[in-house]
């Protein structure tokens, strides 16, 4: 039998507070919390716990549970050279229906550049000092290099790092240099080359045997970077600097038109 209006399913007393009365509610560690996410939102280069303590009005040891907490559910990433605490992936990045749209948005025209060029594209998104790949459409070649989605590499290990690197505001990328290198001198030559590369808008990178080229996704606050790696026995640099162009075009495309068919005048697959 259905419960009567007013009473619970066990026939308790509804204790649902009347419409005029003004009660407060609120959780004060639910409001510190926000505090704390809305301080991190309003910097760019981080904030530290003296500034979280003082914004949430507690003492240093307790500021500093809530960021540990945080950062152990990655809401919260905390640099280890500077100190200074910002979101972590899990409160802007791990927004899954956010990265399946960057996704779906991105897969036709990853496809299109794999149909073009031959090789590898990928897809990845920044996740603290690593690349985490959230697409990677593989060559139909025998010989290929791809990474498997999901995995993730050193920052600066890879062109698809460094063209998301390139992205980042100034001072982390100053903390950047600070931290990947012993010496002073290097550091600057490293802020150097990044700097050039914002510049230039994508980078290419080459060993041995394989050659890549990325270029940061346009359009969006999401560190998110496009890569076409190869054989450099196929791939030469003058094919990277082709592809370099083309990436431009995409991730500027991937921004403001999903779906690239509907955009006149698409590249052609390369025969």
């Amino acid at each position: 039998m259905p419960a009567r209006r007013g009473q619970g399913q066990h026939g308790a007393t509804d204790t649902a507070p009347d419409r005029g009365e003004e009660r407060d509610y609120t959780v004060r560690a639910v409001e510190r919390v926000c505090s704390i996410l809305n301080l991190l939102q309003e910097s760019v280069e981080g904030v530290s716990l003296i500034e979280v303590a003082q914004e949430t009005a507690l003492p240093k040891s307790s500021a500093f549970r809530y960021l540990w907490t945080l950062e152990a559910h990655r809401y919260v990433e905390r640099d280890s050279s500077s100190g200074l605490y910002r979101l972590g992936l899990g409160f802007v990045g791990m927004q899954s229906r956010h990265l399946e749209v960057l996704r779906e948005r991105a897969r036709p025209w990853l496809e299109k550049l794999r149909d073009e060029f031959g090789e590898t594209v990928n897809l990845a998104i920044l996740d603290g000092d690593h690349v985490v790949y959230l697409d990677v459409v593989e060559s139909r070649k025998q010989v290929r290099f791809a990474s498997a989605r999901g995995s993730r590499e050193a920052l600066l290990s890879s062109a698809l790092g460094w063209a998301i690197a390139s992205r980042l505001a100034e001072q982390r990328m100053r903390e950047l240099a600070h931290h990947t290198t012993a010496e002073d001198d290097e550091g600057a030559a490293l802020l150097h080359d990044l700097t050039t590369v914002r510049r230039r808008g994508y980078v290419t990178s080459d060993d041995d045997d394989s050659r890549c080229v990325a270029a940061p996704l346009q359009g969006t606050r999401l560190p998110v970077a496009i890569g076409i790696s190869a054989p450099a026995a196929r791939f030469s640099a003058a094919d990277a600097e082709k592809a370099a162009t083309r990436l431009l075009d995409v991730t500027r495309e991937i921004a403001t038109n999903p779906i690239p068919e509907q955009r006149t005048g698409a590249a052609n697959t390369r025969s």
